[in-house]
């Protein structure tokens, strides 16, 4: 799967999504945004938590938007293998294979970084 491609693709549902619902996508975008200030936990810390539920929940656009904000809070390849460890301890055989997915989608989208 390139990742690249399929985050791209994602990004264009989203918009079509925004522009038939707009107030919906909006406040949705605002909770967002709410979530994710600091207080007890930094963005990357709440971050984690997100990749973990994706997991969880095999939800690979989740899974590709969460990894991509983890890198760019300068999550390191380590510590998301860590989450992903969690993930599985706590999901099982369905977790190893999203967790596999997870990982395969950080080294894709920091590949040349």
């Amino acid at each position: 799967m390139d990742w690249t491609e399929k985050l791209a693709d994602t990004r264009g549902q989203l918009r079509a999504l925004n522009k038939a619902i707009p107030d919906a996508t909006k406040a949705f975008g605002e909770l967002g945004k709410a979530v994710k200030t600091d207080g007890a936990l930094d963005l990357k810390a709440k971050e984690f938590v997100a990749l973990g539920i994706a997991v969880a929940i095999r939800c690979e656009p989740c899974i590709m938007f969460h990894t991509q904000a983890l890198i760019n809070a300068g999550a390191t390849r380590e510590e998301v293998a860590e989450v992903l460890a969690m993930c599985v301890q706590m999901g099982g055989g369905p977790a190893v294979m999203y967790s596999a997915k997870a990982l395969e989608c950080f080294d894709q989208l920091t590949k040349g970084k």
